[in-house]
């Protein structure tokens, strides 16, 4: 391998004898401090360029990808050779080893699922939802007229999924499903996979949920960049779960696309302000089967769409009863 090698600039050892001596002496010290700046500047230099060079040049499959499927290739190289949108191969590496564990424990004893997610039943969690009630019941009573989900669904809903906004993800959303979606090179996650001893059958089950999941990822992508176009967002600034749920509804982008609803009227769907949150859950949960005197089995049914975990559907029902004022373990009366 080639390597690169520089100046150190060091500052000379004094002389002890002689005038002329010394007068040369300190003018090479002084030319050694002038040149200190340089020499510190030029090996930053040379440690910097192979990894910016790498930055830039890791997202060009994706970035010709996109510009093929029609987005503005000057715009995406912009976009994508910002020094906070760096490619990070865990975040495929994660979904991929999860799901092996998923497939290698088939057949093995699982541990239950808990009935509820009893901290969403604090005293302190129900007073802010109870707030949100308040200080939303417009737009909370717009959504029940258009779509037909109870105030107190929604709200539950979006306490759950967000603590009503004020946990809306610390992940970049951009720079997540641009990973997984670059990802579909397997070669980039291979490294990361946690288990080494695969039967060639799981290898290549591993491989192709890996492809699966990237094309997936670059769906969700397309659908990130036309939402923050529409919505007046920098792509790059918005947060997301850690697969790139956005929004205090947590939206995947391509949901976000298709059920997204302006409330607010202000020309755009902004999935972090309440307003346009609570119409468009709305939407979501009515797209997807919500109606007037469903049964109480069948609104269950139509939560485990939003997210499909029934201790997730059981928690939204049982905060909802709570904010209702009855008691957490509601009858199956229908609303």
């Amino acid at each position: 391998m080639r390597r690169w090698a520089l100046c150190l600039w060091i500052a000379c050892e004094r002389i002890p004898f002689g005038a002329l001596a010394c007068r040369a002496a300190r003018k090479a010290r002084k030319r050694s401090l002038l040149a200190r700046p340089l020499g510190a500047a030029l090996l930053l230099m040379v440690l910097l360029l192979p990894s910016v060079a790498l930055a830039q040049g890791v997202w060009d499959p994706l970035t010709r990808r996109l510009a093929e499927d029609g987005f503005d290739p000057v715009r995406l190289n912009g976009l994508f050779s910002r020094s906070e949108l760096r490619f990070d191969p865990l975040v495929m590496a994660r979904k991929m080893n999860a799901l092996l564990e998923v497939k290698l424990s088939v057949g093995k004893p699982k541990s239950e699922a808990p009935e509820l997610y009893v901290s969403y039943l604090n005293p302190f969690l129900l007073m802010q939802a109870r707030g949100f009630l308040d200080t939303q019941r417009t737009a909370l009573r717009e959504a029940k007229l258009r779509y037909g989900v109870p105030e107190e669904v929604l709200t539950a809903l979006l306490l759950v999924e967000t603590k009503l906004g004020r946990n809306v993800g610390s992940k970049s959303a951009l720079a997540t499903l641009a990973s997984m979606a670059l990802a579909g090179d397997f070669s980039l996650v291979a490294p990361h996979i946690e288990h080494r001893d695969l039967t060639p059958e799981l290898a290549l089950w591993l491989r192709w949920r890996t492809a699966q999941k990237a094309s997936w990822a670059y769906k969700e992508l397309k659908a990130l960049l036309i939402y923050a176009k529409s919505a007046g967002y920098d792509p790059a600034t918005i947060p997301g779960s850690v697969y790139g749920a956005i929004g205090i509804c947590q939206f995947m982008p391509t949901n976000a696309v298709r059920y997204g609803a302006d409330l607010d009227g202000d020309g755009r769907v902004d999935l972090f302000n309440p307003l346009d949150a609570v119409l468009s859950t709305a939407r979501f949960l009515s797209a997807n089967g919500w109606k007037a005197n469903l049964s109480r089995e069948r609104q269950m049914a139509v939560l485990y769409r939003y997210n499909h975990s029934h201790t997730y559907t059981r928690t939204i029902m049982a905060v909802a009863d709570r904010l209702r004022g009855e008691d957490a373990q509601a009858s199956e009366n229908d609303w």
